[in-house]
């Protein structure tokens, strides 16, 4: 459930808590809705944050089906597009659902002595879109074929390194008041904008240059438009 809200100035804060050592579940897919429907009825600067902990135990699929699998990425897919900025904040340890999410985040922290954990299932990691995230976010190829292939966890300084942590804290509580410090430097960028310019990043990945120009120069027209209409 989202468990915190908090308006102010800048605009609100929705906060929802992703337990990975829970089995994934209906409900886990209901809070995802949940928070995303409440960002996308607020103003244009609310600030998700996402409380990540937790690694799945054993026995952690078994009552787990494709179908749920589906709904849960489509629910981390509709978080990945909202107007609104997104925070990872991990307590400790990450692995299944609390991995899924952080790698769903805009920006991600976590403390100095927690790790990313793919969560194995049938002798092998678990080939869900974590791994797909991971391997886009990641910029050492090594690291990525190591946790995916043979799950070695990946340390805090190393998952910064490489670009898939943005900032490693002392604590949690720390975690939480830089979490808040990026949030207000966001809260300057338009809702609008800023996803549209998460959405041009995105498809930088798989998008040719003669595609992606449209989209590139449309955006160049509005931002313009916008900085004329301001002059007048």
């Amino acid at each position: 459930m989202v468990t915190g809200y908090r308006a102010g100035p800048e605009g609100r804060q929705l906060t929802l808590r992703v337990d990975g050592s829970r089995a994934l579940t209906a409900q886990s897919v209901a809070e995802v809705e949940a928070l995303c429907s409440q960002a996308e009825e607020g103003d244009a600067n609310s600030v998700v944050v996402l409380q990540v902990s937790g690694v799945p135990g054993p026995g952690w699929s078994s009552d787990l089906t494709v179908a749920l699998v589906s709904k849960w990425e489509r629910g981390l897919r509709r978080l990945e597009r909202l107007r609104a900025v997104t925070i990872a904040v991990a307590d400790n340890d990450c692995g299944g659902a609390a991995l899924d999410a952080l790698l769903a985040a805009d920006y991600r922290i976590m403390p100095a002595g927690a790790r990313l954990v793919l969560p194995v299932v049938a002798g092998a990691t678990w080939p869900g879109m974590a791994l797909y995230r991971l391997a886009r976010a990641a910029a050492g190829a090594a690291l990525t074929r190591r946790a995916v292939l043979l799950g070695a966890p990946i340390g805090a300084a190393q998952a910064q390194a490489t670009g898939v942590i943005d900032d490693v804290a002392g604590n949690a509580a720390l975690a939480l008041e830089r979490a808040m410090e990026v949030a207000e430097a966001a809260s300057a960028v338009p809702g609008t904008e800023f996803a549209i310019r998460r959405q041009l990043m995105l498809e930088a990945m798989t998008t040719s240059f003669e595609d992606a120009l449209g989209p590139h120069l449309a955006a160049c027209d509005r931002a313009l438009r916008t900085v004329s209409t301001g002059a007048a």
